[in-house]
């Protein structure tokens, strides 16, 4: 199945199966001081003209990107912009056009991969991706696109990079507070796969791997931001989560961060971060066999984390309780916890709950407005599930 889009949530008529799984061709390499390979990989591709991609923040990092790449770097683009503006790139591909390149070399995080990817769906060429941060979307056929204030989202096998190139040593700088936010973006990757109609076992085991190395490895991060070990194990999480979402239909967390991202500017990681106990709760009654799954991951791979025992009449084992044991990780490592401190106007609650279930999409939980509403109400004060 290598190349085909990812499996739908129904079945042909007359056919019924329990799973699917969709496998994409993407070379990886991971360690630490990889980028050193990068020419390697433009050159295994057969190529030799690199428009390289970046953004601000890792300004010193693509020097690192540029003077491996020597002369094959024949043009450089900075103007990464979040959620991947349309305007910005016809700019990139302007000066794309103008060297003459061959192929797009990114070095950050998913707004610089999106970039890449919307270069490569105008024009064909390979991707070289160098992830700075967690967002695992190098591992995905999905991109988004921005054009005035709508976020969409297409899947497409000609979109998914070539090559990618993980490596540790450029996620040490990556500060504490976007490292937390990257995080859990990526644990809402795996979340999401691991209600999606049709979930493989493979994805299954590739989800609850995800959320443990995350889940174990953000409090130490936290605590020692350039340790080694801690970003290895965020950065394995990250790759393995970017692996569920490629191979898993996108329900309600996605759909809503991007309208939340799309139309109202708010930050991507932050915003799933803010959002992602609340959809686990609003999805809770619909899966619980996959709820006590994910507490069990998150309480076995944060013991040194005091897990409160669930309210009222609920069973007191970590198993009953997942959404709120998410929100209490979030928490625990100062991750931002509502939409009110990402600068969510309340009274934009309705047009986000509107615009969100605007078009149908795949969700283990009927999606209404009303129901939106009182989630993103929730979500907005940052209360626990």
């Amino acid at each position: 199945m290598a190349g085909l889009d990812p499996a739908r949530s129904a079945a042909p008529a007359g056919r019924t199966y329990t799973w699917a799984y969709a496998a994409y061709p993407a070379r990886v390499v991971f360690g630490h001081g990889t980028v050193g390979t990068v020419l390697d990989e433009v050159e295994r591709l057969g190529r030799s003209r690199a428009l390289l991609l970046a953004g601000p923040r890792v300004s010193e990092h693509a020097d690192t990107v540029a003077a491996v790449l020597g002369s094959s770097a024949v043009a450089r683009f900075d103007g990464v912009a979040e959620h991947t503006p349309v305007q910005v790139t016809e700019q990139a591909l302007t000066v794309l056009r103008e060297h003459d390149a061959d192929c797009v070399v990114a070095v950050g995080g998913g707004s610089t991969t999106g970039l890449a990817k919307a270069l490569a769906a105008r024009t064909g060429l390979d991707q070289v991706i160098l992830p700075t941060t967690y967002a695992g979307s190098e591992m995905t056929p999905v991109l988004g696109e921005t054009e005035n204030g709508v976020k969409t989202t297409r899947s497409s096998a000609d979109v998914v990079p070539e090559a990618v190139v993980y490596d540790v040593d450029l996620t040490l700088d990556l500060p504490v507070h976007i490292s937390v936010a990257s995080g859990v973006n990526a644990m809402a990757h795996a979340v999401e796969a691991l209600y999606a109609p049709q979930v493989s076992p493979l994805v299954q085991a590739s989800a609850l791997t995800a959320l443990s190395r995350i889940a174990g490895a953000l409090p130490r991060l936290v605590s020692d931001p350039g340790g080694t070990a801690a970003r290895a194990d965020m950065l394995t999480g990250a790759w393995l989560a970017g692996i569920c979402l490629a191979s898993a239909d996108m329900a309600l967390q996605h759909k809503l961060c991007h309208t939340l991202g799309g139309s109202f500017g708010l930050p991507h990681a932050e915003t799933h971060a803010a959002v992602l106990p609340h959809v686990m709760a609003y999805n809770a009654p619909a899966v619980p066999d996959v709820m006590a799954q994910i507490a069990e991951a998150l309480s076995a791979a944060t013991p040194l984390i005091a897990w409160p025992a669930p309210a009222g009449d609920r069973h007191s084992s970590v198993i009953d309780d997942a959404p709120g044991f998410m929100f209490d990780l979030i928490s625990a490592v100062g991750g931002p916890l509502s939409l009110r401190e990402l600068g969510l106007a309340e009274h934009d609650v309705p047009k986000a709950a509107e615009l969100a279930t605007a078009r149908p999409y795949p969700n283990p939980r009927t999606v209404t407005t009303p129901g939106l509403e009182r989630l993103l109400h929730a979500a907005w004060r940052g209360t626990r599930p």
